[in-house]
């Protein structure tokens, strides 16, 4: 015959007192911390003055300008006035020296005009940094780049500390 089996009985539930440590039944509810006081974000530091952007526009301006002629003169100087071709060497010289010459010299000015077309470009982006209001300040740190250097390298997006920092 089979035995019947019979359930056990589970053992009495403890209470969740008796189960908890002590130390976590006599502690006090804990309370919310105090938000800390909202962190203002650091303030930008001030750029220059609607005076002193104007005077940059203006050395920048007057910077573009001899570019602009500068490149008139070389593009003169490629150019045959006749024709308003790029001259080509002289097939009445006789000498390979004097055709490597020309070839060399015509080279130049080829590395002289697009030498100033970077810087004309150096010197439009400065002009939209001023118009965005980005101008003088170093893309690197974001400090004010100084005045002194501004002067002298209108176009400078960096500080002296950052450019020195990079090297050449």
């Amino acid at each position: 015959m089979a035995k019947k089996i019979t359930p056990k009985k589970a053992a009495p539930a403890k209470s969740v007192a008796k189960a908890m440590p002590k130390a976590a039944v006599k502690a006090k509810p804990v309370k919310a911390k105090a938000k800390p006081a909202p962190v203002k974000p650091p303030v930008a530091p001030r750029g220059f003055s609607k005076t002193e952007l104007a005077h940059f526009k203006e050395l920048i301006m007057e910077k573009r300008k001899e570019i602009l002629e500068e490149l008139e003169t070389l593009k003169a100087s490629m150019m045959d006035v006749q024709t308003g071709e790029y001259v080509t060497e002289n097939s009445t010289y006789s000498l390979h020296m004097e055709q490597g010459t020309d070839t060399m010299e015509r080279e130049k000015t080829f590395l002289f005009a697009s030498r100033e077309g970077k810087f004309l470009n150096y010197l439009d982006d400065a002009l939209k940094r001023i118009e965005k209001g980005e101008y003088g300040f170093c893309n690197d740190c974001g400090s004010l780049i100084d005045k002194e250097r501004l002067e002298a390298v209108p176009h400078a997006q960096l500080c002296i500390k950052c450019k020195l920092k990079r090297g050449r």
